[in-house]
Order: C-alpha cells, then structure tokens, then sequence
C-alpha cells in the first residue's frame, strides 16, 4: 500500500467516523470533548482498518466460496484510484446529507473493487461483485456492532436518588 492510499484511508475513515459516530456521541451527557475527540479518533482509525480490509476480506470471500481457488496472480490491493472515491463516500455518510447517496457511492466503489478483483482472481465480474458485496456487508455489520458497543459503554449513568 503506497503512502498516499494510507493517507486517503486514514482521511476516509476520519470522514466516516465524524459522520456515523459523532451524532451516537452527541447523545451522551457528560461527555467531554477530550472524551469526544478521542472517540471519533479511535472511530476515524477502526474505519481507516476495515476500509483497508475490504479487499483482503473480498479476496478471502473469494478463495473460499468459489469451488476452484483463485489463481496466483497477485493479491486485490487499494490504488489510488479505487481508494479516492471512500473519501467522497465517507463524507456523504452524514445523517443529514443522505444514507441513500452514500449507498450508493459505496456500491459504486464496491463495483469498482469486483473489476479489479475479478481479473486478479480469474473470476468472472460477478462472482467477484458477490465476494466484495459479502465482504463489505459483513464490515460494515461487525463496524457497526462495535461503534454501538463503544457508545453503550461510554454512557454517563446518572446516580439513583437517594431519598
């Protein structure tokens, strides 16, 4: 991964915590924005990892589900190309502007990922589409899952009256 595609991924998942974790973390009372900042921080790099991720996951998707291993032609990588559209997805992953669109940004780097994975593998577009399709929904599952467990557990409990 060059140095540029960290960058973008780091950039990307800094975009998509703010947009998905900062409105759970606005919830809290009592939170500081020390305890914020560092929230949306770890949110940001958790991101950055799993974007990072889904195309080593499309590509183990791949390898197992498909009857005949893929062949050893190299391994599915970010490049600046695939990677560049995240940030765009990622700053549309704000509540306000449109779950509908960011959707449909991701699918279109989702499609993107399966053109580039398909050759690589030696698997038809499709199949390739399905791996990264399967990939990116169980990501964004378990993503989702922690980023609700860290504001559970981040909640301020109000002490019970005593009287």
């Amino acid at each position: 991964m060059t140095p540029f595609v960290a960058v973008v991924l780091v950039l990307a998942g800094l975009s998509e915590a703010i947009g998905r974790l900062l409105p759970m973390v606005a919830g809290l009372r009592g939170a500081s924005r020390r305890r914020v900042f560092w929230l949306v921080l770890a949110g940001a790099f958790v991101d950055a990892a799993v974007f990072a991720l889904w195309p080593l996951t499309a590509w183990t998707v791949a390898e197992l589900v498909l009857p005949v291993s893929p062949s050893g032609q190299g391994v599915l990588v970010w490049t600046p190309a695939l990677a560049a559209p995240l940030l765009l997805a990622a700053v549309l992953a704000f509540p306000l502007l449109g779950p509908l669109l960011h959707l449909l940004v991701m699918v279109g780097v989702g499609a993107g990922l399966a053109s580039a994975l398909g050759p690589v593998a030696g698997i038809s577009w499709w199949e390739a589409a399905g791996c990264v399709a399967v990939a990116g929904v169980g990501l964004g599952l378990a993503v989702e899952g922690v980023r609700h467990l860290v504001v559970r557990f981040n909640r301020t409990r109000t002490p019970e009256p005593l009287a």
